[in-house]
């Protein structure tokens, strides 16, 4: 069995709410799209029994959030405080045993951790934990952290996690519950989003965390701000109390930037209608197509996007272009990652099932598709088929980011360098593998144009190889998975 490597995920924390359980579960169905294998929430009981402890009470499996939780189980999640998490593993395989928040008693008292990222020196941290006599559960890199917390004579929660979290290599933002108040950290160089919002009851005030904006629009609470990069968030009843988690420990990172944001979470992988780092997810994929139009514009009939990530970006050169927007290909939303495959007869049931050209839009025109971003190239080969079978005369491939040509460390799932088509071929060669009449890329030039910022600014290490941290505990878990 080996170690997970990288989790795509979502985290939602509440905190004084008298149904939190409730609309913790509706912030993890808005961040269904960061994971959809697992889901999971625990609850703090505070009892007002004489003598009695506070409670956690914990729910999760495999599975979409509304598949996980029926009424009987929110209703068992008592408590005016609670954390969530969805998830999506890579190569730790989907076992229930790494379904999110974990869970422990510490000195301090009863622990749950949820994390979104990816800690790249993971495999070190668990070697060494378990030479020291540390047993492991699971197969999650988050496990590493409820063991350094275990192992740290501190018995005040924050202190422990401000130390802990010394030594960690990599991506998190993390939301914790404690027994008495629930704390939100994300990693110094702010690779995932994490923000902070409120709701204001007549009687009381309660605040929410989460990875993404969208799940505080859903349950109406006010965003307040972003958790900071480096900072610990600490909320109790009695005050809320902010921490910067020191640096100068850490001797294995080589990078000298002070911000490495994911510029993946505007290309594909957060909500459009999400604020990610202070900007829109959907107009920074508007410009990203305004600026595509400006860098390789076609003579066409008709801009279609690849439904749904590729839709802004199709809209932004339509109207850059001039060219109208039209959809092209329908997509079935009622479709999950997983479905019955068919017989071998039918083929191409993968792609067909989701998306659905509509002949009346593309016959005999000269065709313009807008795709977030193209990894293996198997998939858009398939779609310009389609397009081709519905009657296009001409298919031109536009890919809104440029060229995929590493994997990400740092908690997006992408394939190793070996699968990624841009990592071995020109372009000329992807053209001719997809079957398009032209391909062309937003350039990393363009793409820092329209994000109105740059590599000092954010993580593109999947488009240029420039990681911004050192991957000594990557390569290291490389070694020890080929001989587990």
């Amino acid at each position: 069995m080996k170690n997970s490597w990288k989790d795509e995920c979502g985290v939602f924390g509440i905190w004084n709410h008298p149904e939190a359980a409730r609309l913790t579960y509706l912030g993890l169905y808005a961040l269904q799209h960061r994971g959809q294998e697992s889901a999971g929430i625990v609850s703090l009981e505070m009892t007002e029994a004489a003598g009695s402890k506070p409670v956690h009470h914990i729910y999760k499996s495999l599975g979409l959030v509304a598949d996980v939780f029926k009424e009987t189980h929110l209703n068992q999640l008592r408590g005016l405080s609670a954390i969530g998490h969805v998830r999506y593993s890579t190569t730790g395989g989907n076992l229930l045993s790494n379904v999110q928040p974990l869970t422990s008693n510490l000195l301090s008292g009863p622990v749950a951790i949820a994390h979104n990222g990816n800690i790249v020196n993971s495999a070190v941290l668990r070697e060494a934990l378990q030479r020291d006599g540390s047993i492991f559960q699971g197969t999650n890199d988050t496990e590493a952290v409820l063991h350094l917390l275990a192992k740290n004579p501190s018995t005040h929660l924050r202190s422990a996690l401000k130390e802990s979290l010394q030594c960690l290599e990599g991506a998190y933002s993390f939301v914790i519950l404690a027994h008495d108040r629930l704390i939100a950290a994300r990693d110094p160089l702010g690779f995932r989003p994490l923000v902070l919002g409120r709701i204001e009851n007549s009687s009381s005030l309660s605040y929410v965390v989460a990875s993404e904006t969208c799940a505080l629009d859903l349950i109406g609470a006010e965003f307040v701000r972003e958790i900071e990069p480096g900072e610990i968030l600490e909320i109790s009843s009695k005050e809320m109390v902010s921490e910067r988690i020191p640096t100068a420990a850490k001797s294995n990172s080589v990078s000298v930037r002070k911000s490495a944001q994911c510029v993946f979470e505007h290309v594909y992988f957060s909500r459009p209608d999400s604020v990610v780092f202070g900007r829109s997810v959907y107009n920074s994929r508007k410009r990203f197509g305004h600026q595509l139009a400006q860098e390789s514009q076609v003579e066409a009939d008709v801009v279609i996007p690849v439904p749904d990530s590729g839709v802004p970006s199709a809209l932004g050169y339509s109207q850059t272009s001039g060219i109208p927007f039209e959809f092209g290909l329908i997509r079935n939303h009622y479709v999950g990652r997983t479905f019955i495959q068919p017989g071998q007869g039918v083929r191409d049931v993968g792609v067909k099932i989701k998306l659905n050209p509509q002949p009346g839009i593309l016959k005999g025109k000269r065709i313009i598709v807008i795709d977030d971003s193209l990894v293996r190239g198997t998939t858009s080969q398939k779609i310009i088929q389609m397009l081709r079978a519905a009657g296009a005369k001409e298919v031109h491939l536009r890919i809104a980011s440029p060229p995929t040509v590493g994997p990400c460390y740092y908690g997006v799932d992408t394939p190793q360098k070996s699968e990624l088509i841009a990592s071995m071929q020109s372009v000329e060669d992807i053209r001719q593998f997809i079957g398009a009449d032209t391909l062309a890329y937003l350039s990393e030039k363009g793409m820092w144009k329209a994000m109105e910022g740059g590599p000092e600014t954010f993580c593109a290490a999947c488009f240029n190889g420039d990681y911004p941290t050192s991957l000594k505990g990557v390569e290291i878990k490389k070694t020890v998975e080929k001989n587990i």
